[in-house]
């Protein structure tokens, strides 16, 4: 009997071990708020593999419009925040939600439409675009999502003087960047897009590149470690692991590295 205790004593302390083991692992693990744009272009399926080769760290991505995902932080249901809104990062910062804001890469936004381009958009100049658009009262599809790409669609309708009446074809979908592609592609409407998921976009269906070149559709990201301070249960130093590489020489390579049909979709600028 004391033989068959000790084993099934031993069995229950391995087994505890094993369970302990596999809670350790667990905990290894951070949630990422970011935008559809860095998940939607493959971003991420790219980047995160090479982060968990390196830290042994597992990293779940919460991919929302770049208004939800702020949200989201401020609420400490994310440990990293990693967007394209400026001017919402800096006040993330400067209301104490993070010690800082670091710069990790750019790419550009473009204006997709139809390839026959009936209101004639097609040149460098986006306001010039959307004051055309207006005029002609035709379809354009807007996120309609407080994402950082409806934000900047916002400032552009802004600086054309036509916000105040943006023509009848105007529709806000409240979605993705991915599912507006779509919703144009299938009306064939107008729509601002980040180049990254437009290169990743598999259904284009008659749409084209119509407005890019222009520098007032430059697209910068940030990425910021969630405080502590306001947020306890924040991963601190997993999450700092994670800004560290993404902002470091290998995270910076990585998102050098990755491409789609040889074109680059994103470029790193931490070191700027």
């Amino acid at each position: 009997m004391k033989t068959t205790f000790r084993h099934l004593t031993l069995t229950a302390v391995l087994g505890t071990a094993g369970l302990l083991a596999s809670a350790g692992a667990f905990a290894q693990s951070i949630v990422v708020a970011s935008t559809t744009s860095t998940e939607q272009s493959g971003l991420f399926s790219f980047l995160l593999p090479e982060f968990k080769k390196a830290s042994g760290i597992d990293v779940k991505v919460v991919a929302l419009g770049t208004g939800q995902a702020i949200d989201m932080a401020r609420r400490g249901d994310a440990d990293v925040l990693f967007v394209h809104d400026k001017v919402a990062e800096d006040k993330f910062v400067a209301d104490g939600f993070a010690a800082k804001r670091q710069e990790v890469m750019y790419n550009d936004f473009v204006l997709i439409g139809p390839k026959a381009d009936p209101v004639k958009t097609k040149g460098d100049d986006i306001v010039a675009a959307l004051k055309k658009v207006a005029a002609a009262n035709a379809e354009f599809i807007s996120r309609g999502d407080k994402s950082g790409t409806h934000a900047a669609e916002l400032r552009f309708w802004k600086m054309s003087e036509a916000d105040a009446n943006k023509g009848t074809g105007y529709k806000e979908c409240g979605c993705g960047m991915g599912p507006a592609l779509n919703i144009a592609a299938s009306s064939g409407g107008y729509v601002l897009s980040d180049r990254g998921t437009w290169l990743n976009f598999k259904n284009r269906a008659d749409l084209a590149v119509l407005v890019e070149g222009d520098k007032r559709l430059f697209n910068q990201y940030g990425v910021m470690l969630v405080s502590a301070a306001k947020h306890p249960q924040v991963k601190t130093a997993e999450g700092q692991k994670f800004v560290d590489w993404v902002t470091g020489p290998a995270g910076q390579a990585a998102i050098a590295s990755y491409k789609i049909g040889g074109e680059q979709l994103f470029f790193p600028n931490a070191a700027k």
